[in-house]
Parts: structure tokens; sequence; C-alpha cells
């Protein structure tokens, strides 16, 4: 620290490009990782190491990785704004796991969205932290390699960790051959190239080996001091510093917690009301379409009752002339009747006359009857149409009253007179912690521990559903070594701490020994 930047060897070149990184991984990022800044950094120096490859990670975990990160920059997931491409420009696989399926950026970016759409409610701290819990299980995670070789100069790599010393085969990064847990070394020494390990237990003899480069060597053994100090220490009661930074973290996270519980209720009593607003709404538009329809209904009564009432004038008037012709017909045949015929042939002629006369009445008079019952169907008719206008008049009033109303003051669900506006910026925010809501926190906190072996379990079912789906889509010239190792790894169940696990179950006498015969 006391020495300028520009003493070190950095290029000389501008401009020079500078990164700010994490020397120390974290066992647990989510127990170590105190403050918001910190995780977030961290964040990103672990995504950018899986996009540049630096950690292997298998396609199927890059994707449901690449769904948390999204979810950390763009929030909620929204189909009206996050709409197909919008994920275009962003780069969010490795290009190893892009070149290696026939899928086009839609096709990768349909199944990222799929995934991104179920991390509602979650937000950019927490997206952030599933990352890195996903990541942090990965074979390469937080390991540095070197290039070594045994006392029989067999070329290995050297990989240290937060977990300890772990050897491997040149070619295969991802399964240790043997590995030294931090608790098992006393003391860790060079001179030269050469690197001595002193084993807790006494009685084994140290093993040593022997560095590539001369220059690494002072890195080598300062990520050993500096990761077997934290393995020590988290092993041991947090001091005070850290156990005051741990409360405030989590009093923090609390406070942030039920705050954006209160956020999400009023989010959820304002989509309620505007719900409400919207169906009132939707009704009131419905009435006024049915008042319409209404009303067109009267207009068309009041026009068939018109045109019924001039039909029945029309038809009154022609029975009247019909009436009144038959009564001329009869006159005249009283006339022909009183008339004097002096010739047999003139009455035969006029009897003749007679005959056609009252024929002539006789369809006269029922003409005029037939017209009479018109008349009367025709006011039957109008007495009709007025009253189907009377009962659309009615109608017509009781819309007219049911509509009458202000929606938002009489239909809706009232808000709380205490809802605030959901303009936080010069809001001043203050919460009194009781006892009733740490017990409630206590509670929620053994809810999510349930649900997080739930989703667990889903989620590895999700992993392999999406697994299964492109592995028809995959071109298997196109497979990295490494991609082959993992596949056998996971046909055989082998995961990153399992592997430790079984490595370790060994006496350290024994891997000393198989060491120094690699």
């Amino acid at each position: 620290m006391d020495k300028k930047v520009l003493d070190h060897d950095v290029p000389t070149e501008e401009p020079v490009t500078f990164h700010f990184l994490a020397k120390f991984y974290p066992e647990n990022a989510e127990e170590e990782l105190v403050q918001e800044i910190t995780q977030h950094l961290f964040f990103l120096q672990v995504k950018k190491q899986i996009l540049d490859e630096k950690i292997y990670c298998p396609p199927e975990a890059s994707v449901l990785l690449a769904s948390y990160a999204v979810q950390a920059k763009y929030g909620d997931y929204d189909p009206t704004v996050h709409q197909r491409g919008f994920l275009a420009q962003e780069e969010l696989l490795p290009k190893r796991v892009i070149n290696l399926y026939q899928m086009t950026p839609e096709m990768w970016e349909e199944r990222i969205t799929a995934w991104y759409a179920e991390h509602r409610g979650r937000a950019r701290d927490e997206a952030e932290m599933e990352y890195l819990k996903i990541a942090q299980d990965l074979e390469m995670y937080g390991v540095n390699y070197f290039a070594i070789r045994n006392k029989k100069g067999t070329e290995l790599l050297l990989g240290v960790d937060a977990l300890g010393l772990h050897i491997y085969d040149p070619e295969n990064r991802l399964t240790p051959k043997i590995s030294f847990p931090w608790n098992e070394i006393r003391n860790i020494s060079y001179s030269d190239k050469e690197f001595t390990i002193k084993p807790l237990d006494k009685k084994i003899d140290v093993f040593k080996f022997n560095s590539s480069k001369l220059r690494v060597n002072k890195l080598i053994l300062q990520l050993c001091i500096g990761n077997h100090d934290l393995f020590m220490r988290r092993r041991k009661a947090d001091s005070l510093e850290v156990q005051q930074m741990k409360a405030q973290a989590r009093e923090e996270k609390a406070r942030k917690q039920m705050e954006r519980q209160r956020l999400a209720r009023e989010k959820q009593m304002r989509e309620e009301a505007e719900r409400t607003r919207d169906e009132l709404e939707r009704r009131l538009l419905q009435l006024k379409e049915e008042a319409t329809m209404a009303n067109e209904a009267l207009m068309r009564s009041e026009e068939t009752a018109d045109l019924l009432a001039e039909k029945a004038q029309i038809t009154e008037e022609e029975a009247k002339l019909l009436a009144q012709k038959a009564a001329e017909a009869e006159q005249e045949m009283q006339r022909i009747k009183a008339t004097a015929i002096r010739t047999e042939e003139e009455k035969r002629l006029m009897e003749q006359k007679v005959l056609e006369a009252e024929m002539l009445a006789l369809k006269m008079a029922e003409e005029s009857e037939r017209r009479a019952k018109e008349a009367d169907q025709l006011k039957q008719d109008l007495q009709e149409a007025r009253e189907s206008e009377r009962r659309a008049k009615q109608k017509l009033l009781e819309i007219t009253s049911k509509s009458s109303y202000t929606p938002m003051n009489s239909g809706m669900t009232a808000l709380p007179a205490d809802l605030p506006s959901f303009n936080l910026i010069s809001e001043s925010l203050s919460f009194d912690f009781k006892d009733t809501d740490m017990k409630r926190l206590s509670m929620e906190i053994e809810k999510e521990k349930v649900e997080y072996m739930e989703k667990s379990k889903h989620l590895q079912e999700q992993l392999n559903e999406l697994k299964t789906e492109i592995e028809a889509l995959k071109l298997k010239e196109r497979e990295t070594a490494l991609d082959i190792l993992h596949n056998e790894n996971a046909d055989r169940g082998n995961s990153k701490h399992n592997t430790i696990k079984k490595l370790t179950l060994q006496s350290t006498k024994s891997r000393v020994a198989f060491f120094e015969e690699l």
C-alpha cells in the first residue's frame, strides 16, 4: 500500500485500465458478504469471470444465472415493457455455450425470459445473492490455479481456494486428485522455487513441490496465508466489529424487507382499486349501451305507432266510403223497384238489374264489414304499440336512474386514508421494531427455509428439464474438454463439495504419499 501505482508492473500505454477485484473468495456468500455494495461488486466480478469462461458453467446453469442477472438489472418482468428483443444487446451467456447449440439469439432469449418471469418480487440484492449462491457451487469458483511439479517431475496444477489446497491434472481443472483442507496444514513456506507444506500431524513428513515461475511464489504464499487465516477465522466466534456489522446488516435487511412488503401491499391495494374502477367503468359503458339500445327501441316503437295510426285512419275513411256507396246502391234499388214497368221485357230487365244491384249491395256490405274488422285490428295494434312505447320509456327511466352515480365515490372500495403516494423520493421512512415484528420475522425466516428446500428441488427439476430440451440441439463436435468432464461428473453424481469430502476422508499420510507418487 505504500508503493506508488505506477511503480508496479503495469502497462505503459494510456489509458491504463484497472480492475477492482476480490482476492479471497467467501465460502458462503450469503453469510460473509455483509454490506450490499460488497455483494454487488463481487457479483459483477463473478459474473464477468463466468462470461469470460474463467469459471466453467454448464449450459443449463448459465441460462438460470442469466435470468437472475436480468432480474437484478431490469427488476420485475413486465410483458408490455420487456418485449421480444429487449435482451438483444446484453451479454448474458458464455460464448462457449452459445456456440455449442444450434439455437438463435431469440431462442436463448425466450428461455432466459421464461425463468426471468418467475423471479418476480425479488429486489436487486436478492437476485444478485441468488446468482452468487448458484455460482459458488461451480467447480472452478474461487480457485487460483498454478503450474507445479512434484518430486518425480510430474506436471500438475495447484489449486488454492477458500477450502484448502487441491492438486489437479493439467487436463482436468474440475475434479481434484487430492485435497488438503486448511485445518490439516500447519505451515507453508518456500525457498527459491520449492514450496514446503507441513501437515498438522507432526508424525507425517512434510511434502514439497516446485513452482514453474519464481515470481508467482509470493502470490501463492499470500493466497495460502490469507485463505488459511480466513478459513480458521470463519470457524471461530465473530469479532465484536463483525458482529456489529452483521447486526446492522440484518436490521437493514429486515427494514428493507418490511418496506418491500408494505409497498407490495400498497401496490396490491392500488391494483385492486384500479380493477374495481375498470369494472365500474365497464359496467357504466354497458349501461350506456343498454340505454342507447332502449332509446332506439323507443324511437322505433313511436315510429311504428305513428304508422299504425295512419293506416287505421285510412282504413276508417275507406270503410266510410264503402258504407256510403252501399247506401247509395240501396237507394238506387228502392228507386228502381218503385218505378213502374210497363212491358214484360222491361220488367224482366228491371228484375235482372235489381238482382245485380242486390248482388252488388251484398258485396259492398261484405267489403264494408271486412274493412271494419281491419280497422278494429289496426286499433288493437296501435294500442299494443303504445303499450310497448310505455314499457320502453319505463326501462329507459330505470337505466337512467341506475347510471346516475359517480363510480369512484360510491362503487369503488375506498383506499385507506393513510395510503402514501408511490412517489417515495421526498418521503422519510421510519420503523419501530417491536417484539411482535421480530417474532413475525422469525416465523417468516423459518418459512423461507422450508420454501428454499422445496425451491431447490424444483430448481434442479427445471435445470434437468432445460438440459433435456436443448440436448437435441447440441453440436457434439463443439464440446470442449471441460464440457465432457462436467458431463462425466454429472453422470457419476459428483459435485464440487462431495468430491472434496470424499478426498478428505482419506488419511493425510496416504494423500501425501499419493501426491509424491503421481
